[in-house]
């Protein structure tokens, strides 16, 4: 991350801002990288071998788009794993978080589905969405303060992977959130975490999420403005949810004064 003093912004409804904003709060996964889809298929492979072992072949599989989106998407990992097992009725004791992929243990999916990650990452590598680099980057030449806020505890590596890391002042991730004991989405906590650390309150700060938890953090947070970023059809979903705003690519906000 690299701190800077603000700066004094410029016309900020050159971005498709309201002109209080002075803060940009970015989620990461389907916002700046494209890595949500990553993050879907680790979870169906992981959600649908244990439901193979536990209901046999006739299991009712996970559904990358419908259950990632409404069960997991943009939650820490164990929070996903409680909230898709409580949507089918199921419960599995904690476990610890040393617990290996492999047991049936809250913590074990958790871990099953990092590994997963990790490893379809490092075959794929990781990209970001040109237009919202585009974006990023012309909200720092307005002199806006930037924060990427992620649920991941593998957030750096993922910015650093696709050569993003240097464009954000604050970085709120898993691991920062693990260790100052701050709830995840759809709690407001990391991002109004992100906004003091920028040194800006909410109200002139704008959340731009493509997660449905996402939508309710910046919505309860009282933040400035919410963007929503639709990449898989769910913009309907994404306005009742908190969104002033939604668009399916950053870069459609620039210019746009509405």
């Amino acid at each position: 991350m690299h701190p800077r003093p603000p700066g004094k912004p410029t016309d900020v409804t050159t971005l498709g801002l309201p002109g209080t904003i002075a803060a940009c709060l970015f989620d990461m996964d389907g916002v700046l990288t494209e890595t949500a889809t990553v993050h879907a298929a680790a979870w169906k492979e992981t959600f649908d071998a244990f439901l193979r072992r536990r209901d046999g072949p006739g299991f009712r599989p996970f559904d990358a788009v419908e259950d990632y989106d409404r069960y997991v998407d943009g939650m820490p990992r164990a929070d996903g794993v409680r909230s898709f097992l409580a949507s089918r009725g199921i419960g599995l004791p904690e476990g610890g978080p040393d617990d290996p992929p492999g047991h049936d243990t809250v913590q074990g999916l958790a871990n099953a589905k990092n590994t997963l990650v990790l490893k379809k990452i490092e075959e794929l590598g990781v990209h970001a969405y040109p237009g919202s680099v585009r974006y990023v980057r012309q909200v720092r030449a307005a002199g806006l303060r930037t924060a990427v806020v992620s649920s991941s505890a593998n957030a750096r590596a993922v910015l650093d992977a696709a050569g993003i890391g240097d464009l954000f002042d604050v970085r709120i991730d898993g691991l920062v959130a693990a260790e100052r004991h701050l709830p995840g989405k759809p709690h407001p906590d990391t991002f109004l975490t992100a906004a003091q650390e920028l040194g800006t309150p909410p109200e002139r700060a704008a959340v731009f999420e493509d997660a449905l938890a996402g939508m309710e953090a910046g919505r309860s947070g009282g933040f400035g403005h919410v963007v929503g970023v639709d990449r898989t059809g769910q913009a309907e979903e994404l306005r009742r949810h908190g969104a002033d705003v939604v668009v399916t690519d950053l870069d459609q906000l620039l210019g746009d004064p509405s």
